[in-house]
């Protein structure tokens, strides 16, 4: 991996250049909110950002897309609109780029599919780091840094960006802006560790993950799941602000007094009161405290099962648009001292 450096001034040139590989999105602020869309002028672009409303995960998995049309006399043709769009994703966070490499894992496993490969396939990513605030909890879930997902990643060292080339689309940006980019030297170096040191420190909230999905095993009729089916409202904010949630429902749009019409996917949610009830009326997650706990094992005891690690990367965005204030590190934590106590 090249690790290379540029001068902060020279941000916006290189803005310019690396439009030449594709439409360029960051976050900008919206409401005082902040919300990836495509910039009209680079002033927009708000890099010192605390996370987007939703995650980057929109480009790839969209809230709503049509994936096939059918007609009697034509059968049944994809969808490919945008597919083929190139779009850079440019101040995308650590735990959101490590967030896309779990859905990378998803949507290229058993069941590859082929709408999610071509967006990521199209779509660049320069990464950019941040500053935890108090619902950030990434580096507990060891998503504070990552090593690929992205092509180009860009660490603040002061009066640069020290710069991560990670594939070989990155190299060609960094050729593409010409002499801008400089070599990094030992001060450079050490300014980075400095900074890395302190940003470690700067996290305020912290939750252990070793030996989670055995206390989940062990809660598994914990009564804080009927106390917290009590306070959930089923809205699915938390899962349609996830930025790793990809449950979807796919649907039939027919046009009346035809049998033509359009397949369509759109994000679905574990916590909606349908989310698994089959064709027969059989509801197999009724209660509202039984749909809330699949969402936290799913999370933290069923995809470490089948991928090695917690699907959670710690970015905070659940805790921010639950409307009741439902805190999973504080669940994590109280999952955690029930079983400390239980074993005294």
């Amino acid at each position: 991996m090249k690790i290379l450096k540029l001068r902060k001034e020279r941000l916006d040139l290189f803005a310019s250049v690396v439009q030449q590989f594709g439409e360029l999105h960051a976050p900008v602020e919206q409401d005082g909110k902040y919300v990836f869309k495509r910039l009209t002028r680079w002033s927009e672009a708000r890099l010192e950002y605390d996370r987007t409303i939703l995650p980057p995960k929109k480009y790839f998995l969209p809230p709503r897309e049509a994936l096939l049309r059918y007609r009697p006399d034509e059968g049944f043709v994809p969808c490919a609109e945008g597919l083929n769009q190139r779009i850079i994703l440019f101040g995308v966070h650590a735990c959101d780029v490590y967030a896309i490499n779990i859905l990378d894992r998803v949507f290229a496993g058993r069941y590859n599919d082929p709408y999610y490969q071509a967006r990521r396939k199209n779509i660049a990513i320069i990464g950019i780091d941040c500053t935890p605030d108090k619902q950030c909890f990434c580096r507990s879930m060891r998503a504070d840094f990552v090593e690929h997902g992205f092509d180009l990643f860009f660490y603040d060292t002061g009066g640069y960006y020290q710069a991560l080339v990670g594939t070989a689309l990155g190299d060609d940006m960094v050729l593409a802006s010409g002499n801008i980019f400089e070599a990094v030297t030992s001060e450079d170096i050490d300014e980075y560790k400095r900074r890395s040191w302190n940003k470690r420190r700067a996290f305020q909230l912290e939750v252990e993950i070793r030996d989670l999905p055995e206390i989940f095993e062990m809660e598994y009729q914990s009564e804080i799941w009927q106390e917290l089916g009590e306070k959930c409202l089923s809205c699915g904010s938390c899962s349609m602000v996830c930025p790793t949630c990809y449950c979807y429902d796919v649907a039939d749009d027919v046009e009346l007094g035809s049998r033509a019409g359009k397949r369509t996917r759109s994000w679905d949610s574990c916590l909606f009161a349908n989310h698994a009830q089959v064709a027969s009326g059989e509801n197999f997650r009724g209660p509202r405290a039984s749909r809330i706990k699949f969402r936290f094992y799913h999370k933290q005891r069923g995809f470490v099962a089948e991928y090695g690690r917690p699907s959670c990367v710690g970015c905070g965005r659940c805790i921010s648009a639950c409307p009741v204030n439902i805190d999973v590190v504080q669940v994590l934590d109280r999952l955690r001292r029930v079983q400390d106590v239980a074993s005294r």
